[in-house]
């Protein structure tokens, strides 16, 4: 048995409907809402670790534009995801969740101190900021599930190729929603 957390990356208003919108991210929506609504019947915990940038972030100066600027609708996450009591919110300012961000803090304090040994994310984008949350997660120690019917990238190749590093580099298992569903109940 293992102490498990759901990590929702990045299904923020910009990034979905805005101006730095993947069209593929709706196809990931009712998957993820059903991961969440499943994680949360079994009292799996929900983080969401969202973008959340200053005018002057090198993410935002340097690479992308203006796009979840803090404090703005475009930084909310949709509303069929949107967090609901009990859910933790871990802003960032990278592509990663980890850095500098207090999550791996958060992670270790739950389950009764016990902390959490398996992440497994979904959201945006797979090449991208699921890639380097990955890579975080793995330098902790942490074993990690990647739904695949639950991340997303600008394109098919972006998110096969993302798949396969994950695989291959960072020993993720990829699993469909529903398989990761179905270990809940094993839980």
């Amino acid at each position: 048995m293992s102490n498990k957390a759901v990590i929702i990356v990045d299904m923020l208003n910009d990034f979905v409907t805005g101006d730095l919108k993947t069209e593929r991210a709706a196809t990931i929506v009712p998957n993820l809402k059903k991961l969440v609504e499943k994680a949360r019947e079994h009292g799996v915990p929900v983080i969401y670790s969202n973008d959340a940038h200053y005018k002057h972030d090198f993410e935002v100066v340097r690479k992308w534009g203006d796009h979840a600027i803090k404090d703005t609708l475009g930084a909310q996450v949709i509303r069929e995801l949107a967090p609901r009591e009990g859910a933790f919110i871990v802003e960032k300012r990278v592509y990663s969740g980890f850095y500098e961000t207090g999550l791996e803090l958060l992670l270790r304090s739950l389950y009764g101190g016990k902390g959490v040994d398996t992440v497994i994310l979904g959201g945006l984008h797979t090449h991208i900021c699921i890639r380097h949350t990955s890579a975080d997660a793995f330098f902790r120690g942490y074993r990690i599930e990647i739904a695949s019917d639950g991340v997303e990238a600008f394109s098919q190749k972006d998110h096969e190729e993302g798949l396969k590093y994950l695989e291959e580099v960072y020993n993720a298992e990829v699993k469909t929603v529903n398989e990761i569903v179905a270990e809940f109940k094993k839980q």
